[in-house]
């Protein structure tokens, strides 16, 4: 009888522990980090946001734990506008905010001072390709964010990119790659803040034009990724771009680790 109490006793604290503590699926997803909420916003002249915007948020929330809200206009002008940037709290609840914007035309300088207040703040940024055209208020308060100034680009042609600061953790492990016909940036001024991770060199007919295509800067305390890839649709339906931008994302909200990159499947 002592020996079936004891086991009968043994039983229930199991059970009681397994009550407490949960199954061990259970227990794993409570180690399981919280998705990063990124806020994509895109609109504004001269590119396919509409799949776009669908392409950046089912291969960030594929390669990483991030959940991914979009914010879009239809207005395909250079003067597009978005309602959210009029309220200081805009960024209110997001870990990051993918710019993927072109709107050059928009240059009111307490716009984009209200744009830039959530990023002071402390809110990680990535800036994607005509992001980096955009806000031309004549001051270099928007460049001072992205890290360059550009003011052109050249023709639709291949661009070769190769990674020049290899040792980063953003280009850690990736290959250099030529994109399809893309538009190469210019620079007209790389401020002391940004670092390049990679450059592009296109052979326009006339010249071989080289800049720098990737690189991270730092804008007060907060981490800010930014890459001028990106014009045409299949450049951002390419996984090695997918990569590129997904680790510029994790590395602005210092995420760049196991815990948030999801493991790639085959064809990805």
């Amino acid at each position: 009888m002592p020996s079936r109490r004891l086991v009968v006793l043994v039983a229930c604290v199991a059970s009681v522990a397994l009550f407490v503590r949960g199954t061990p699926a259970e227990e794993a997803a409570k180690l399981k980090p919280k998705p990063l909420r990124a806020l994509l916003i895109t609109g504004g002249c001269c590119h396919d946001y509409a799949k776009q915007k669908e392409l950046l948020k089912a291969g960030i929330e594929a390669r990483a734990m991030v959940e991914v809200t979009l914010v879009h206009t239809d207005d395909k002008s250079t003067k597009a506008r978005f309602e959210m940037y009029e309220n200081a709290d805009w960024a209110k609840g997001y870990d990051v905010v993918i710019h993927d914007e072109c709107t050059s035309d928009v240059k009111e300088i307490p716009y984009v001072t209200n744009i830039l207040n959530a990023h002071k703040s402390g809110i990680a940024a990535v800036n994607l390709h005509c992001a980096m055209h955009c806000y031309r208020t004549g001051t270099d308060d928007w460049f001072k964010f992205v890290g360059i100034q550009s003011s052109a680009h050249g023709p639709q042609k291949p661009i070769d990119v190769t990674f020049v600061d290899r040792d980063h953790p953003v280009s850690k492990g990736l290959e250099n790659w030529t994109t399809v016909n893309e538009e190469l940036y210019n620079n007209l001024k790389l401020f002391d803040t940004a670092k390049p991770l990679a450059r592009g060199k296109q052979d326009t007919g006339k010249v071989v034009d080289d800049y720098v295509v990737a690189w991270t800067n730092q804008y007060g305390k907060t981490r800010v990724f930014s890459t001028t890839l990106g014009h045409n649709t299949e450049t951002v339906a390419d996984a090695r771009y997918l990569d590129l931008v997904t680790r510029g994302l994790l590395w602005s909200c210092d995420k760049l680790n196991a815990d948030y990159q999801q493991p790639l499947k085959k064809g990805r």
